[in-house]
């Protein structure tokens, strides 16, 4: 199991679909969001979702990306939602270049552990909304990202979303994480 996981945390967002994970008994799941978009922003939403996949897989996705738009006023993706248990497992586990990463990993995997977070399926932590990623591919992008980042390099994050890895010093911060939040007048 420890290869297969090293290999299956790092390895992104797979080439093929995978199948819809399995329901877990006693996990529970965040409320539905209130339905606040329009049919341009909810054709918008899908959109900025489908930008994580190839085309091929567009025609698959779209409905259920639309589906869970509908009926969760929030695209998960939860198709892409990993096979393997989380919980925060030992440093060493974890396929990284550096110690940071490890650690990094070991902290959003704790941090979705269904011991820890409050909706898990729907990467929420706590407060009902506090979210570690807006989805899965999110999730599983930031996980390659973090199995090949040197110590260094920095991964610059917005909204949960990973920009990119970024050439820095090794005394430098590994993650840089920005939240862009629109405040009603």
């Amino acid at each position: 199991m420890s290869e297969d996981f090293r290999t299956l945390v790092a390895e992104g967002i797979p080439d093929t679909l995978p199948a819809m994970p399995a329901e877990e008994p006693g996990i529970d799941h965040a409320p539905p969001r209130p339905h606040v978009l329009d049919a341009q922003e909810r054709r918008l939403a899908l959109s900025n979702a489908l930008r994580y996949f190839p085309t091929k897989h567009h025609a698959t996705l779209a409905p259920e990306f639309a589906r869970e738009l509908a009926t969760d006023g929030r695209i998960y993706m939860r198709r892409f939602r990993p096979h393997y248990p989380m919980f925060a497992r030992p440093m060493d586990a974890y396929p990284a270049r550096c110690r940071q990463a490890a650690a990094i990993m070991l902290m959003i995997q704790n941090n979705l552990d269904p011991k820890v977070a409050q909706h898990p399926h729907e990467l929420v932590t706590y407060g009902g909304n506090g979210t570690v990623f807006q989805n899965w591919a999110q999730y599983r992008l930031t996980m390659q990202y973090l199995a090949s980042m040197t110590e260094r390099q920095t991964l610059v994050m917005y909204s949960g979303h990973p920009l990119g890895l970024f050439p820095s010093h090794p005394d430098a911060t590994r993650v840089v994480v920005t939240n862009g939040m629109m405040v009603p007048l």
